[in-house]
């Protein structure tokens, strides 16, 4: 009997000491020791609670202590529903506890809110106190005179806490300082002007308020490069004198077509006169041939015209001319009845 009552004494203690390390590793007892020990109020049914809705109470415990012993009032309910939101609750606490000891004002709802919307609060706040400088590509303007200028531009900003939330970023900051540099430049007479005075640049840039709507608040706008690039009014004449003189070649070309065509037109005109002319010349001795049979000429006057007509042609062939005239075309009949 005493074995048995000792070996039950033996699994009692054990089960006992099961359910106690147990209940140590399922309720945090040395976070929530840590938490007294810091003067953090923490209930032990809190982190319960925490385990029970699958959130590391470490998670909350820790930053909590330090919003604590930094002076802020946080709950444990206001980190425990941002972290269920889906927020950074190191982020926010470490933004909270930068703003405070920077003066700065920035409430748990905001610092929440700018953390929700996607931006890094803490990172923000850390601008708000150092600024941030943004040195922008190096962009390409012309003045009045047609001559390119290269500008870098060095923006300092900083993070304007209010309108973290829906305000724009970087990269319209430097889309609006490119716009400003482009219209500076371009309303210079020349690009001289620019060099000699490149503050004027920055001024007209500040002046137009270029950081309305944006999460930032532009500082200053210093020009760190000023360059002179290709002279591109001259660029823009020689290819429009290259342009203006294929178009006069292609009216040139087009009058010439035109010509040839034309000149085809004609030759088709002379090759259809020859062609009356011969088929006129075709009819001639049917002619001579009805004369005769009528009676309107005789013999003796055709064998007449045939000699002048051999006369004229010697004499053209001795002159050296190319006429040929045809006399047999121009001869008008004699019709004198006596020399039939």
């Amino acid at each position: 009997m005493p074995d048995i009552f000792g070996s039950m004494a033996i699994i009692l203690i054990a089960i006992i000491i099961i359910i106690v390390l147990t209940i140590l590793s399922f309720i945090p007892v040395r976070l929530w020791i840590s938490a007294i020990s810091a003067g953090v109020n923490v209930r032990i049914f809190s982190l319960i609670g925490m385990r029970l809705r699958k959130i590391q109470p470490a998670r909350i415990v820790n930053p909590l202590i330090r919003a604590t012993k930094a002076g802020l009032s946080v709950t444990t309910s206001q980190l425990e529903a941002h972290l269920l939101s889906g927020g950074r609750v190191e982020s926010v606490v470490n933004a909270l506890i930068a703003a405070h000891r920077a003066n700065l004002e920035l409430s748990f709802e905001r610092a929440c809110a700018i953390d929700l919307a996607g931006r890094d609060v803490f990172e923000a706040v850390r601008m708000s106190v150092n600024p941030k400088i943004i040195e922008t590509t190096r962009i390409s303007a012309v003045a009045l005179n047609g001559i390119e200028v290269r500008v870098v531009a060095k923006v300092t900003v900083r993070s304007n806490l209010p309108r973290l939330i829906g305000g724009a970023g970087e990269e319209t900051i430097i889309a609006r300082i490119g716009e400003g540099i482009v219209s500076t430049v371009g309303a210079s007479e020349s690009h001289k002007d620019v060099l000699e005075n490149p503050d004027r640049i920055s001024q007209k840039i500040l002046g137009k308020g270029l950081d309305s709507g944006t999460a930032f608040e532009i500082l200053s706008i210093d020009i760190a490069d000023v360059d002179v690039g290709r002279n591109i009014g001259a660029q823009l004449q020689i290819d429009q004198a290259e342009a203006d003189k294929k178009i006069a070649q292609a009216k040139a070309e087009e009058r010439r077509a035109l010509a040839i065509a034309r000149e085809q037109e004609m030759i088709a005109h002379v090759q259809e006169m020859r062609a009356k002319v011969v088929e006129a010349e075709a009819q001639l001795p049917m002619a001579i041939s009805e004369a005769l049979r009528s009676g309107n000429i005789g013999v003796m006057d055709l064998h007449r015209m045939d000699n002048i007509m051999a006369d004229t042609r010697m004499k053209s062939n001795i002159g050296g001319s190319n006429i040929d005239i045809n006399m047999r075309a121009t001869q008008k009949p004699n019709n004198d009845p006596t020399k039939q």
